[in-house]
């Protein structure tokens, strides 16, 4: 077993904080991976990690340190993951693509530029014996819904298990590349077309290789965001807090005397449900901690290098991933039917009691499920079924929180009408009483006052006249 590899960077100063702090910073410097870092409130606090770069790093000392390793790991089937983890403006993106991805100069060239020339010459110096096939995905998950960056009409992208390949994404789009420059001409049009940063690079041998920008972490009062903008905030919040809670928990991993592991939420984000084999899984995981300098963001930057330190712990079993086609051999070294021939004999059966119509939905049900594209297994069976299930369940608690809402909403409307029938009566049985009057008055504004209700005719020189105490507050009404 080996520990995630965890990483610091501290962004330079922007002009923005060199105005309000002039060059203070939070950041005091004991050696390559250790330092101390000063927050005016909480104090002063000591990280160890993996390396650190502080504010004149370069980014080729990022690349060769923590992720030029992952690469060529990746070449030999092993999976791999590259994660920037920090609050908006922390340098996630630069560290990732640098200033643009296809146009800028060698030393600000980012990690996923990098990666892809890496993987290249990897490929181009290993066994002349040895044919790789390269493949290239982009999703992004926004409001909680993976969207294929490659073609923007599948945004619901469904994330499924399979016993051999780990975490899979559904039918997305799979683009061949045969050199770094389609590649990167290929992430261009990805980046082009999302939302919000959330980039997948998957290098297919049997191994895969993963890049993730995650969405900044800083607390959503801060974002100063309204409307959509807040609901996207808060739902980013959410899932980057489902990630803290998969950390925590793998962190914190016990048994049970059965020998049950405790439950890790992986199914709560799309996020942590995505990256389920690169946290603790079968993968060589590194995790860069972007943060800024700057006493302005101390406590940001504090929740960013405290999640590191968790994750620090967190122990993975990146092993040689072998491909499944020998799965399909028998003892005696036939093949075995493949799935999609199970499927095609199914299907043929069905054709003996349904019509044309109703097989031809079928097996587009079954494309669609991705039933034809991977191997049949329980486990897969039972984690498609924990996906409708979860999914179930967090529809109907929506709806139920929704209900409630209207339910309280439609209290408070009864309780003002119950009010406001009582009033009119009380006001009608007083001007009955009356010496001279015919019943209730043509004009009068009935206004609540400290729980006692009064009226006031209109033109009437003497003002409001108490009706009725201890009634219901903040109200106001008339005829």
């Amino acid at each position: 077993m080996s520990h995630i590899t965890i990483c610091a960077r501290f962004r330079p100063l922007s002009s923005k904080e060199r105005r309000d702090h002039g060059d203070s910073v939070s950041v005091q410097s004991v050696d390559s991976e250790t330092f101390i870092f000063k927050d005016e409130k909480e104090g002063d606090f000591t990280f160890s990690f993996d390396r650190v770069f502080y504010q004149g790093s370069e980014q080729l000392d990022v690349y060769e340190f923590l992720v030029q390793p992952i690469v060529q790991d990746a070449v030999n089937a092993i999976n791999g993951t590259v994660i920037t983890y920090g609050q908006t403006g922390a340098g996630k993106t630069y560290s990732m693509e640098g200033p643009s991805i296809l146009e800028c100069d060698g030393q600000k060239k980012g990690l996923l530029p990098r990666v892809v020339d890496g993987l290249f010459q990897y490929i181009k110096s290993s066994d002349e014996a040895t044919k790789y096939t390269i493949k290239l995905s982009m999703v992004e998950i926004y409001m909680e819904k993976v969207r294929d960056l490659f073609d923007l009409s599948k945004d619901n992208i469904q994330i499924k298990e399979s016993k051999v390949h780990g975490i899979i994404l559904s039918g997305v789009t799979e683009v061949s590349i045969l050199d770094s420059t389609e590649a990167l001409h290929s992430l261009s049009r990805g980046i082009a077309n999302r939302a919000v940063g959330e980039t997948l690079l998957q290098e297919t041998r049997t191994g895969k290789l993963i890049l993730v920008d995650l969405a900044g972490s800083e607390k959503v009062e801060r974002t100063g965001a309204e409307g959509k903008l807040l609901d996207e905030a808060k739902t980013i919040n959410k899932s980057l807090s489902a990630l803290g809670n998969v950390v925590n928990a793998l962190t914190t991993l016990t048994f049970s005397p059965q020998g049950r592991a405790n439950h890790i939420p992986y199914r709560d984000s799309k996020l942590t449900r995505i990256l389920q084999d690169a946290l603790g899984g079968n993968s060589r995981t590194a995790l860069l901690c972007c943060c800024s300098a700057s006493p302005s963001n101390a406590s940001e930057s504090l929740s960013t290098l405290r999640f590191g330190a968790r994750a620090k712990h967190i122990k993975a079993s990146p092993r040689v991933s072998h491909n499944d086609s020998d799965k399909h051999t028998n003892k005696h070294g036939t093949p075995s039917p493949s799935n999609d021939g199970s499927c095609g004999r199914i299907l043929n059966k069905l054709t003996e009691k349904l019509d044309i119509e109703d097989i031809n939905l079928l097996e587009e049900l079954f494309i669609l499920e991705g039933i034809f594209s991977y191997p049949n297994s329980v486990e897969d069976l039972e984690s498609t079924l924990e996906d409708v299930r979860q999914r179930t369940i967090s529809t109907l608690q929506e709806a139920l929180g929704e209900l409630m809402l209207m339910v309280e909403g439609l209290k408070t409307e009864n309780k003002a009408l119950k009010f406001r029938l009582a009033a009119a009566e009380r006001v009608g049985v007083l001007h009955k009483k009356a010496p001279g009057s015919t019943g209730f008055p043509h004009k009068c504004i009935i206004t609540v006052r400290d729980n006692d209700l009064y009226m006031t005719q209109m033109g009437d020189p003497f003002g409001a006249t108490m009706i009725q105490t201890g009634s219901m507050s903040s109200t106001q009404m008339g005829p």
